[in-house]
């Protein structure tokens, strides 16, 4: 039987200034352990923002979100923080590396932060996913001496190292040329099938979320499709 991994009943959010605005409307779906999955739609659809709600990031909604099987809803922002850091990596459309850490360093920080490995067994940890993702040679060096696919990869090795039940990715190949793009989906394919990650990925590249294990399509606010 299949596990689910995240799952949204009923999410609706509003963006509340001088008039009421809706962004999401009733967004119930939910990604199986393992799946590989794309949501798409155009710009302002309302993509991004569900992602933040699906990451624990933003919690001003409507509606229940599950993650690994418990409910998000009431737990408290120090319960998100941790369940973040255990259940959740995040790569975002640029890569927000420290600059003042080494590339080995910026990988280690969130196994650091949870502190299930000693220092030493995040290290080793670090460079394995560097390796596999074909930067271990790059480990010692700084971001601002990588290119930008190279950064990309990091961001993917960092989201990697507490073994996440979930990858979410807000468009990851956004900011890369077609060369790069084409690295980040191998590694996301290679993640999916190879490692049985799960992976939710956020984008606007038709031709990234064809070649994904399904596509969730948006349109104002409302899932059309999936």
């Amino acid at each position: 039987m299949e596990q689910t991994a995240i799952k949204a009943i009923g999410i609706n959010k509003w963006f509340r200034d001088q008039t009421d605005f809706r962004v999401l409307t009733n967004v119930t779906f939910s990604v199986n352990k393992g799946e590989f999955v794309s949501v798409t739609g155009k710009s302002g659809c309302g993509k991004s923002t569900l992602l933040y709600i699906l990451s624990t990031m933003d919690t001003d909604y409507e509606g229940d979100l599950y993650l690994d099987g418990a409910s998000m809803r009431d737990k408290k922002e120090q319960e998100l923080a941790v369940v973040r850091n255990e259940k959740i990596g995040f790569v975002f459309q640029f890569h927000y590396l420290l600059n003042e850490f080494t590339v080995l360093k910026n990988v280690m920080l969130p196994g650091l932060k949870l502190a299930r490995y000693t220092a030493h067994e995040v290290e080793h940890k670090a460079y394995e996913h560097l390796k596999m993702l074909g930067i271990k040679d790059e480990a010692l060096k700084y971001p601002n001496q990588l290119s930008g696919g190279q950064k990309q990869r990091v961001a993917i090795a960092r989201a990697l190292i507490n073994d996440p039940l979930i990858i979410m990715a807000d468009e990851p190949t956004g900011n890369l040329d077609k060369k790069n793009s084409e690295v980040v989906f191998d590694i996301f394919s290679e993640l999916a099938h190879k490692y049985h990650q799960t992976l939710l990925i956020v984008t606007h590249d038709n031709d990234f979320a064809s070649r994904t294990g399904r596509i969730i399509e948006m349109v104002d606010g409302q899932i059309v499709g999936s």
